[in-house]
């Protein structure tokens, strides 16, 4: 029993992250979604905005938005794999390459899942997209526990 508390407790929260990126890629009309919400906020706030540069922002938010589903999904994965609870943790290359490959083999069966989909098109550019934002995360947490640890010297 305590070893399924563990597994909801680590595990649980990146696989439904992992259920949530699956579900998004799903939907064949998400560019659709974006830009009906992103393109006219654009056009409100910048009125003389060409289309052109406001479709070009639309592509750079979306590619972005890639970015930060990954690090979040990186940061759980971390999580999961490193288990300790209040302490800083051990920076080893096996548990950063470990969750980095997690987020590399996620994004690539995203993609392929996304070839299935009417209107969606799969991108090997997504995938090294997807994983610079898991790296771009665990990052950001080397950071942050750097600052934390020099605090606590």
């Amino acid at each position: 029993m305590r070893s399924f508390r563990l597994f909801l407790k680590f595990w649980l929260p990146p696989l439904l992250w992992m259920g949530l990126i699956f579900t998004a890629s799903s939907d064949s009309q998400s560019y659709d979604h974006s830009s009906r919400f992103f393109e006219p906020l654009l056009r409100w706030l910048f009125p003389q905005m060409s289309p052109a540069h406001v479709a070009e922002l639309h592509h750079v938010f979306r590619k972005c938005c890639h970015l930060a589903e990954y690090a979040v999904l990186a940061l759980l994965v971390w999580r999961a794999l490193h288990r300790q609870k209040n302490q800083l943790p051990d920076w080893s290359w096996p548990k950063v390459c470990g969750t980095v490959l997690v987020v590399f083999l996620y994004a690539a069966t995203d993609e392929f899942h996304q070839s299935f989909v009417p209107n969606r098109t799969p991108l090997v550019a997504d995938v090294f997209i997807d994983t610079a934002g898991g790296a771009l995360g665990l990052l950001g947490l080397w950071f942050v526990y750097q600052i934390r640890y020099r605090r606590k010297r």
